[in-house]
């Protein structure tokens, strides 16, 4: 592929709510502009965007796909992105690197939650953005009822630059309304504009001419003289509105029929920006600073996106903002200080992989196996190394205990984890100390089952998802002034034989364990004491209601006896363990559980439904705080009412809200419960010795 200067390239990212149309928009795209010699389809698992086994098995985009073509004199570098909320991490990584947004909404379903959230996210980006009203052949497709939604949710400043002709079975085209010009089939014929629009037509354009006169006061003057703007003061009056964000123009027609997709390529040409129009905020030593990005400046470029390809190793997905990047040479990874040698470089068009010799300034590429680099990295130049900010992305909400299903699967589960989440950061490994289970963290549900199954895809882990136990822990709530177990056994030989006696009390929520001796005369020897510490430790671990972890327990060694022939370390580690576990049994024991705080964020006309909810889960509510048209409720909860709260909430709102959780601290858990723990754990231990 030949090499684009900055002014030449258009970096653009594709969103909609999940099935708007997004990837079969891309496959138009690629086949208006030749890049692609037929109209691949979703359905059929043809598509060059979702070439993924797991895409093509559920008929959803999972990950980000870059898809480069050309149009007119400029490169597109086109990032389709997963419109499942799960796989959020896609499009905060495509949005970092792209300096526009094709916003994509269904004629028929209209303005929906993730269209909302898209917008949410350009307005935090301050990206430009077209939006293309998809599907006009659907059944139901109503142009005018969803420009009305889209004004009703997002404002007046969102105005069609095209009307449709005819909608549903009998769409048939567009009309500009800049050129009053109508386009028909495919590929397009154009006409005049069709008399029955004549009203429709003069009130829409009138609206788009005054926001464009609007921005520019020679053009204001013209406009309000009663004089006709020029087409191309039009043109250029649009693409600084649109560039300003005072106006998101409307485009429509059907990706499926291949209609009204080049007039959405003129508009990316026309009216979102190029690299070049954005100057790159790098940070050095010393502070921040912005810098025009142009091929001649040092070396600095963003990776936002990690692949492991069972056949090509790792690939690296990065955006160039200044310098340049050549094949077979070496760079500077800034954020982990070291050096990176980079092989041949790829632009990478779905699953296809073009070599280049070099990657620009604005331009977005990909290597293969680079040994340190991973996804928010910065690669510069090691004599003028410089940092990009990395991208943000949300914090797991979900979490799932994973299980090897074979002794094999238990070798490799490791490095198959590490690699998993490598690919996507908002994925997280941790081990749980107290259950012993191993936890995967994510944004949702269906998240989670993808990555199960692309372990076993591409590393050949096979592995069983549940719902994580949940880490009680035991104590004691009265002191035991006296807990004495004497071991003593005689073989042939040497006998056996350890003798403690203890005093135990519960401390404060949070102190930990604490063992301390006050042995006076000698009773039991200073030497043997560590030991009888040691068995304190052992039964620590293993709670006499129901073997749960003991917390907050002081263990007082006060007296005892021992024998100078039959003593032993091992004794005294016996007998220390078994009078902890009658002095715990003598202190009237209780289960303790995790309190959780919790901070939801919902609509304000959803509350009501969010703390009834939470009601039925033993939370209480700390308090509410508006903000905007959201509120936001905190409370603490115990976590055992909400391991599986992020699906909850997402059927509650429809996907509206969100939540973010911590943990507080340990509490008693109420009795009827408590019984029901200890009898479920009672016949777990007896299965397990069957």
């Amino acid at each position: 592929m030949e090499q684009f200067g900055l002014e030449n390239i258009r970096n653009v990212v594709l969103l909609s709510h999940a099935g708007a149309g997004k990837t079969s928009t891309s496959e138009a795209i690629l086949f208006t502009a030749g890049a692609i010699k037929r109209l691949g389809k979703v359905d059929d698992g043809s598509s060059t965007s979702d070439y993924d086994p797991d895409e093509i098995k559920r008929k959803i985009s999972i990950n980000l796909t870059l898809l480069p073509c050309q149009w007119r004199d400029i490169k597109i570098n086109l990032l389709d992105t997963p419109g499942y909320p799960d796989f959020v991490a896609e499009v905060r990584a495509a949005m970092r690197v792209s300096e526009g947004a094709i916003i994509v909404v269904c004629a028929a379903s209209g303005v929906e939650v993730g269209t909302e959230q898209v917008w949410e996210y350009c307005q935090e980006a301050k990206l430009p953005r077209l939006i293309f009203v998809n599907k006009m052949d659907r059944e139901n497709a109503d142009f005018f009822r969803t420009v009305a939604a889209i004004q009703a949710k997002f404002g007046p400043r969102c105005l069609p630059t095209q009307l449709p002709i005819g909608a549903q079975n009998n769409f048939q085209g567009v009309v500009d309304l800049l050129t009053l010009k109508s386009y028909t089939g495919s590929p397009p014929q154009e006409g005049e504009a069709p008399s029955s629009l004549e009203a429709q037509i003069n009130s829409f354009r009138e609206k788009l001419v005054e926001a464009v006169a609007e921005t520019d006061d020679a053009l204001i003057e013209k406009y309000l003289g009663g004089e006709e703007l020029s087409l191309e003061e039009l043109k250029t009056g649009l693409r600084q509105a649109t560039l300003s964000g005072r106006v998101v123009p409307i485009l429509t027609g059907s990706a499926l029929q291949n209609t009204g997709v080049n007039w959405l390529l003129d508009a990316v040409y026309q009216y979102l920006p190029s690299p070049k129009e954005q100057p790159v905020t790098v940070i050095t030593d010393s502070a921040e600073e912005q810098i025009e990005p142009t091929e001649d400046a040092p070396l600095a470029a963003l990776v936002f996106k990690t692949t492991a390809d069972p056949y090509v190793g790792k690939l690296t997905y990065f955006r160039v903002y200044t310098g340049a990047i050549e094949s077979n040479s070496q760079v500077w990874n800034t954020t982990r200080g070291s050096a990176e040698r980079i092989g041949q470089l790829f632009m990478p068009r779905g699953k296809n992989q073009e070599p280049v010799a070099k990657v620009s300034a604005g331009d977005i590429g990909a290597v293969a196996k680079l040994s340190v680099t991973v996804t928010g990295d910065t690669l510069s130049s090691q004599n003028k190394p410089v940092k990009l900010a990395p991208i943000t992305f949300p914090e797991p909400a979900f979490e799932e205990a994973v299980y090897p299903k074979t002794k094999a699967d238990l070798d490799k589960l490791g490095s198959a984890l590490s690699r998993i989440t490598e690919e996507d950061p908002t994925l997280r490994v941790r081990r749980e100390p107290d259950t012993g289970e191993t936890i995967l963290a994510g944004i949702g549900e269906t998240q989670l089952e993808v990555a199960a199954e692309k372990m076993q895809r591409k590393f050949g882990v096979s592995v069983n998802l549940e719902t994580p136990k949940v880490p009680y822990k035991e104590t004691i709530t009265i002191p035991v002034p006296h807990a004495e177990y004497k071991h003593k056994k005689q073989t042939g030989g040497h006998g056996q034989y350890g003798h403690v006696i203890m005093e135990l009390e519960p401390l404060p929520r949070g102190s930990g364990n604490q063992f301390a001796e006050r042995i006076v005369g000698g009773t039991v020897p200073k030497n043997y004491i560590p030991a009888v510490e040691k068995g304190f430790q052992e039964a620590v671990q293993d709670g006499v209601l129901a073997h749960y972890p003991v917390v907050d327990v002081k263990a007082t060694l006060y007296d005892g006896s021992f024998h100078p022939v039959d003593s032993s370390e091992i004794c005294f580690k016996i007998a220390g363990a078994q009078a902890m576990k009658k002095g715990l049994a003598q202190g009237q024991p209780i289960l303790l559980e995790p309190i959780m705080n919790i901070r939801i964020t919902v609509p304000n006309e959803l509350t009501g439904d969010i703390i009834g909810d939470l009601n039925t889960k033993r939370a209480r509510v700390q308090g509410m705080n508006p903000e905007g048209d959201l509120n936001v409720i905190e409370a603490q909860v115990p976590l055992a009412e909400v391991l599986r709260y992020a699906t909850d909430l997402k059927s509650m709102t429809q996907g509206r809200g969100s939540f973010k959780m911590e943990f507080s601290h340990y509490e008693e858990v109420p009795p009827q419960i408590s019984q029901k723990i200890i009898a479920q754990r009672q016949a777990e231990k007896a299965a397990e010795k069957t």
